[in-house]
């Protein structure tokens, strides 16, 4: 059967999800987050992708971005990947593959979706257990967006900065949407539609995104039914 075609529209945000092959570590020392942070803000600028949130884990990688033209996201990720994968296997001198084939992704719905599928990848480590809170661990977006930490990789969306008049008004906004953890329901919602390549959205968004691409954008409803990957237990393996 052959793979479906990512759903990718100009300046509509996507959720990406990079894995490690058979979810094994990708990153190994503090240098190697910090080399991955900088080869992406140095390629989401060359393909005109703005990164809205991230988080780098231990074998798996989130990114909220949009892109300007369409085939940007994927011009990044290989780009970004082949890069990555280069500098892995020459410092620790080994060979093969790092990643899990394709990434996954899925088309997010702005103005219902957008903040929590941010609160989503922030919160990762914390679901993980890794962490308390989102502002304990270092290699993601939180920082830069609920406390104004300096990052050039983030570039906020419209709608981070219609959470206030001032920086610091957002910031204090976007710190209140974490008081409460997202609901399990919202957290699998997330998941499949990324897993699967589908729209994270209402029927709206997701029968404007199907006319615009002119193909099915979410769970067909006939035949067996595709189960979706779970997560493994662990910190190493959370999304």
């Amino acid at each position: 059967m052959p793979r479906r075609a990512r759903l990718v529209l100009p300046n509509v945000p996507l959720h990406i999800i990079q894995r490690g092959n058979n979810r094994q570590a990708c990153f190994f020392a503090d240098e190697d987050y910090r080399f991955y942070l900088d080869w992406l803000a140095e390629h989401a600028s060359k393909s005109g992708c703005q990164v809205h949130a991230y988080v780098l884990m231990t074998n798996h990688v989130h990114l909220l971005i949009s892109a300007e033209r369409a085939e940007a996201p994927g011009a990044l990720m290989k780009a970004l990947g082949q890069r990555y994968v280069q500098y892995v296997n020459r410092a620790y001198r080994r060979s093969g593959t790092l990643w899990e084939g394709r990434f996954r992704s899925c088309l997010t719905q702005e103005e219902s979706y957008l903040l929590a599928c941010q609160r989503y990848i922030e919160l990762n480590p914390v679901r993980a257990g890794m962490v308390g809170h989102p502002a304990e661990y270092r290699w993601s977006s939180y920082r830069a967006n609920a406390q104004g930490e300096a990052d050039a990789l983030v570039k906020p969306h419209s709608l981070y900065e219609a959470l206030g008049s001032d920086a610091a008004s957002r910031q204090a906004a976007y710190r209140e949407l974490f008081r409460h953890d997202l609901e399990p329901g919202l957290v699998d919602e997330i998941r499949r539609a990324t897993n699967g390549n589908f729209a994270l959205g209402n029927e709206r968004f997701a029968a404007q995104v199907s006319s615009a691409l002119g193909k099915r954008v979410v769970p067909g409803q006939s035949g067996r039914p595709r189960k979706t990957p779970e997560p493994e237990t662990g910190n190493l393996y959370q999304e």
